[in-house]
């Protein structure tokens, strides 16, 4: 068997002080992301990102960062993650789109509402990712290179 740990993107978005995450039913009960899902075949990250956020939360983003890269691994549920988090601006809300099956809302939090529902996070990546954000870690996109296919 060929291990492949899941590829997933993520966007980190602050506004006034509040940090955009989804509401989310999962087989596990409600939990909290952020506005995050998988790399799909022959798509860039910047395009799963931009992709995800507004499937997710009808934001369409500006991604202008890589915050940073994260190896997780579930042991429970026997699955890694490999997370390409990004940050940027957001350009539109189409407030009548429909968010993507599962998604129940998207919220605007404060970090004291995101610490306090924790045991809610769908993994420690939600909050590691935030603090990595408020402590400036913002890198270039030109790290990313995407080949074209052949």
């Amino acid at each position: 068997m060929v291990w492949k740990p899941n590829v997933t993107v993520a966007s980190v978005l602050e506004r006034d002080g509040r940090f955009l995450l989804v509401e989310e039913e999962t087989e596990y009960g409600i939990c909290y992301n952020q506005p995050a899902g998988h790399l799909e075949c022959r798509e860039s990250l910047l395009a799963a990102v931009i992709r995800e956020t507004l499937e997710e939360t009808a934001y369409t983003l500006n991604p202008q960062y890589l915050i940073g890269v994260y190896n997780y691994r579930n042991e429970a549920r026997d699955v890694s993650y490999l997370r390409f988090a990004f940050g940027g601006e957001i350009s539109a809300h189409d407030p009548l789109r429909q968010l993507d099956e599962g998604i129940l809302a998207a919220h605007w939090l404060t970090l004291d509402e995101i610490m306090r529902l924790q045991g809610q996070h769908r993994s420690p990546l939600v909050l590691r990712c935030i603090e990595d954000w408020l402590a400036g870690r913002r890198f270039p996109l030109e790290l990313l290179t995407q080949f074209p296919a052949e």
